[in-house]
């Protein structure tokens, strides 16, 4: 097999995979493989338990086997194990969508502030910035909401199986309307959990402001080692 641009760690979860989530193909224009890493549960991953390592280097290892050229996970809290898988593998890997926020905060005025929702608030911690990367000074300039209380997106952190995804939307969409309004300075959101893709349209359409998940850190690093030549007229 060839032609996997991406790979894809995968959590042991179970609940419906909308279009726009991280771990439904159909998200993509681009192949990508996906891989679950064993005994990666969510109270495992968010919690970044080390133990968890040694599967997921190897899981990393399975992928660029199978030829990806670059490694991506579909929870923000594999951001927790960023910097050792990074030393670990030979292509490139982009574990959690926590890594844009540098890459935001260049782009914001001054006194621009990142507002982040994030579905697990306690396990959202300084060691998940700093594998990812994110520096004290660029921490100060975020300010972070959890929706895992909501009742229709606790739905994804219980493993219910199910969920009305119109009234999940909706909370997400006010949720960061909430927090634009607590924090006028914020100038861009970052979306940590892979499940908040579907609904990034929609909150950009309440807040007006740009909006980074992990569809666009993927759709970057796909660009970044898939590049194809240019054609046409001049």
């Amino acid at each position: 097999m060839s032609g996997f641009t991406i790979g894809i760690l995968v959590q042991d979860v179970h609940y419906p995979i909308v279009p726009g989530n991280v771990v439904n193909a159909d998200t993509y224009s681009y192949p990508v493989r996906m891989e679950i890493v064993p005994g990666a549960n969510q109270k495992r991953m968010h919690s970044g338990d080390e133990t968890l390592l040694p599967a997921i280097i190897d899981t990393c290892k399975k992928l660029e086997q199978q030829g990806c050229r670059a490694i991506c996970g579909s929870c923000g809290y594999f951001g927790n194990f960023q910097r050792q898988v990074a030393e670990e593998i030979d292509v490139p890997v982009y574990l959690s969508s926590v890594i844009q926020v540098p890459w935001i905060r260049v782009s914001l005025s001054r006194n621009g502030e990142i507002g982040i929702l994030c579905a697990d608030i306690e396990n959202f911690s300084t060691k998940l910035y700093e594998s990812c990367g994110v520096t004290e000074d660029d921490q100060k300039r975020c300010h972070v909401v959890g929706a895992g209380h909501f009742p229709e997106f606790s739905a994804l952190l219980e493993r219910r199986g199910h969920f009305d995804n119109g009234i999940l939307k909706q909370e997400l969409v006010q949720l960061s309307i909430d927090l634009v309004n607590q924090y006028p300075k914020i100038e861009a959101i970052l979306l940590e959990c892979s499940d908040m893709p579907p609904y990034a349209a929609a909150i950009q359409r309440a807040v007006q402001l740009p909006v980074y998940d992990f569809i666009t850190m993927i759709d970057y690093a796909h660009s970044a080692v898939a590049k194809k030549p240019y054609f046409g007229f001049m």
